[in-house]
This record gives C-alpha cells, structure tokens and sequence, in this order.
C-alpha cells in the first residue's frame, strides 16, 4: 500500500485506508453493490454509502448498472472507472519491440508491434516512440494520458553508470546517455527492468506464482535467464545482473571465458535453444525453418505431442530429445536450487512451455537426483506475451498505489 499522509489511525488515514480496500475489491470481482462491498469490508451501510460517494466524486468509480433480474430491490452496482489512469509497457529485444496500453483496471486497450531488424532499425529512442505511440493511438488515446511507462530490455541497466549491461546482443542499447535521452523524449514517469524479471511480475501477480513468496522463474526463448524472488521481492543483485544464468559455468560443456564478448556461457550452451537443435541434428530430425528459438519451440512440441499421443513409446529421437534438454535444463538448475532452495520453479518462455507437461515431468524427476531440496515445478501460465504483461502490471502496482491513495 502507498505510504499515506497524516497520523495512523486518524479518521482521515482510516478512510483512506478503507477506500483502498474497496477499490481492490472493485479490481478482484469487477462489480459490487453497496451491500456487498459493506460485507466485504465490514464496513455499515451509511459508512459504504458515503465511501462509493467520495469515490465517485474522486473519479475512481462507477455507477454501472443495478441487480435487475434478481430477488429483492435493485441495487446500483459499482466498478473502477477505467479512466481514472492509463500505463503502458514495452518488451524490447533485437527483432521488435511490442508495445501495449491498459487503463487501471488492467484491460489491454492499444496495442502495436514495431518491427526492428538490424539493417533498417532507426535510434533505440526513436524506435521506443514510435512503438509507444503506435499503442497509443490504437487506444484511441495521447502520449499526456499516460501516468506510467514500463520497458522491459534483455539484461539490466547498471544504476552506477546507467549503462546496459549483460546484452551485448541488443543493438543501440548501450550509450551511457540513453535513459537520459528516453526521459527527454517521453516526459511521464519511466521504469528499466530485465525482461525476465517482468515476466516473473507477470507470474507472481496473475499467473503460477500467485500466494508464492519465493520463487525462480526459468526463461528460455533466445537465451537462458532466470528470475529470483525472494520474501516477495524480486532480487536484482548489485549491478541489475542477478538471474544472468545463461553465463553459469556448467558440467558437460567447455569452460567459457570473456563471457561478456562472447555473450554465452555453459549454461546456455547445454540447454539453450541452440542446445535444443544440436541435439535434434544428433538424433538425426529434421531442423524446422526459421530461427533458433522457433525451431526448437517447434521441436520440443513436436516431442510433447508425439509424447502424449503415445507415438514413439519410451524409445526413439523425440524422447531421447525430450530426455537430454530435460537433464541439460535440471543441470543448471540444480545450482540454483543449491543455492536458493526455492518453493517453487515456474519454467516459461515458449522453449521450455514448447515441451510441456512432459519435458517439466522429466526436469522435476532429474532435479530430484542432482538436488537435495525438492521444489515443485510448475509451467507458466502467462504465456501470451508474458514480459510485456510483466511491464503492464509492474506500471500498473504502482500507478494505482498513486492514484489510489485517497489520503493525499
């Protein structure tokens, strides 16, 4: 909750306070009437009254309908009203930049897909715009509507030098000047964070992690990562690099030194995408067109369904495949768990979500063997664009902290 004005306990703080839980619980069952809102909340039915009242001449409710068609009188009915604010989020990586709009109840109103490629790709603050705006004006709004922006980035900006650290692979991404650049050219408020921390926000807020406080989220689509959080907090580490385990020297590949030239490490070489489609090529399959992580996200489908309509039994290239990335993933994560002894282990990014139940069930089996602590493996469940789902909602926790705060 937003830190609040005035004395604990003082009648103002307390109606702040109760305002806060009512408009939560606005945002959790979409509408409520006077009635249930006191129940909600315990609150009497004169104190709920003139609590909808101040939230309505705030601007921050709605008087949207009645009960009709049920027994008893009608009662009004109430939700936020969504344009009380508006964020955005952005999720960057070298091919495009996807770009949406939300108003404060969550609801995706604009979006747009900025394509990038290297040969033709203009400044990072231009491209930034233009995607922006392209989501903004799919929402039928202006760049002034919005309260808050978020940018989700391969890797992580270094707070003592503002530099981008960890993504060498991210063209135009790397002046010093940058953020300073950004925040001349978009004058609202504007949030860094590595896209698969965001993903991991997407997760712990509306996905696998909800009640979770401690959590890692494995990513894999063009490269491997991992998200940490503990006590419910993300944890960044000293230089934004924390979860920067595609680097993570492992057993079963060569040792990889200036990793930060060569922008790989053992991790991502025994169980990334690219490890995915040497594999395939070992045991003779044929390679799907298009790039890496589409090729072995079409893999590792092929392997799960093939898996699950019973096709090859336990023998063949397709379980062989599903077994190796299986035993190359619990590897890596064996040393994460040695060391953080997680609850959970969300496995996202559609490489691992590629391989499904079947691939999670035999990473789960091989991570008992390599790991004394035994975390519950789970699938991701924001699989539709879950880094940019991740901004939204990061930009929206504290856009509503803001707008929501009633004591100011």
């Amino acid at each position: 909750m937003a830190r609040m004005a005035g004395t604990p306990g003082t009648p103002r703080v307390l109606r702040a306070m109760n305002d806060r839980a009512a408009l939560d619980l606005l945002l959790e069952h979409g509408t409520l009437s006077r009635t249930r809102i006191g129940k909600l909340t315990g609150l009497s039915k004169p104190t709920a009254s003139q609590l909808l009242a101040r939230l309505e001449s705030a601007g921050l409710v709605l008087a949207t309908g009645t009960t009709a068609g049920r027994p008893g009188p009608n009662a009004q009915l109430y939700s936020v009203n969504p344009a009380a604010a508006h964020v955005a989020g952005l999720d960057v990586n070298p091919e495009r930049i996807r770009a949406a709009v939300a108003d404060i109840t969550g609801r995706t109103v604009g979006s747009f897909r900025l394509p990038t490629p290297q040969r033709k790709a203009g400044s990072a603050v231009e491209n930034v715009v233009r995607a922006l705006d392209g989501a903004v004006k799919a929402a039928g709004l202006s760049r002034s509507d919005l309260h808050r922006v978020v940018i989700g980035t391969p890797g992580a900006f270094d707070p003592s030098t503002g530099r981008l650290r960890y993504a060498s692979h991210l063209p135009g991404w790397h002046s010093t000047a940058l953020l300073d650049e950004l925040a001349a050219a978009l004058p609202m408020p504007l949030e860094y964070d590595n896209d698969v921390n965001l993903a991991a926000v997407a997760e712990q807020r509306i996905g696998a992690a909800r009640e979770h406080e401690d959590f890692v989220l494995l990513w894999n689509e063009e490269g491997i990562g991992a998200a940490i959080v503990i006590g419910g907090r993300l944890h960044r580490g000293w230089t934004g690099g924390a979860g920067e385990v595609g680097f993570l020297p492992v057993p079963g590949t060569p040792l990889v030194r200036n990793v930060t030239k060569a922008n790989n490490g053992g991790f991502q070489e025994l169980a990334g995408c690219n490890a995915v489609i040497t594999i395939a090529r070992e045991l003779g399959l044929e390679i799907p067109e298009g790039t890496q992580p589409d090729a072995a996200t079409e893999l590792l489908a092929r392997a799960a369904a093939r898996h699950q309509d019973g096709t090859d039994g336990p023998t063949g290239p397709y379980p062989e495949l599903l077994a190796r990335c299986a035993t190359g993933t619990a590897v890596g994560l064996a040393s994460l768990v040695a060391v953080l002894d997680p609850e959970l282990i969300v496995l996202s990014g559609n490489v691992l979500v590629a391989g499904g139940e079947p691939l999670r069930a035999l990473i789960q089996s091989e991570l008992a063997e390599l790991a004394v602590p035994r975390p519950r493996l789970v699938l991701g469940t924001v699989q539709l664009h879950p880094v940019l789902s991740g901004a939204l909602e990061s930009a929206l926790a504290t856009t509503r902290d803001e707008v929501f705060d009633t004591s100011r």
